[in-house]
């Protein structure tokens, strides 16, 4: 990114727990970046493509993406992102508490960008947080918004 603006990041995640904590990382490593958050797939996708309630929201510069939602899980946001000419160039991480293997696998075959599993601890999980931040904001080049590829 160009270093001075901050970048939009759209949380996908219904756990409230999970979402608290992910704020306070936020907070506790001073990201200057907004997080958006929406708590299920339908709101994921209604976000994405700026229908009803989000009509006026940010184009996100990176996802982060449970994948156990409710009525819709995340694979299925996953999909319908990476298969929409307009979505596919937003970087998405699975940000989830899986560890099966199955669900890595089938994250990547989806075109996930990574896939993270979730640190208990709240330590580990600002730490998490932060390396996250650090490489899709410090080390990654993002595409310009509204530039098409």
């Amino acid at each position: 990114m160009n270093g001075w603006r901050p970048i939009e990041v759209l949380l996908v995640e219904d756990d409230q727990g999970d979402i608290l904590l992910t704020k306070e990382a936020f907070d506790y490593n001073k990201v200057r970046n907004r997080l958006n958050v929406v708590n299920d797939g339908e709101q994921a996708m209604a976000f994405l493509r700026r229908e009803g309630d989000f009509a006026a929201a940010p184009r996100p510069d990176l996802i982060l993406l449970d994948l156990n939602l409710p009525r819709m899980s995340g694979m299925e946001v996953l999909r319908e992102v990476k298969a929409d000419p307009e979505l596919r160039t937003i970087p998405v991480v699975i940000l989830t508490t899986s560890e099966a293997e199955e669900d890595i696998l089938h994250s990547y075959r989806l075109h996930a960008n990574a896939y993270v599993s979730k640190p208990v601890d709240f330590e580990q999980f600002i730490r998490v947080v932060r390396q996250i931040d650090d490489f899709f904001v410090t080390v990654v080049k993002l595409p310009v918004q509204g530039q098409r590829l």
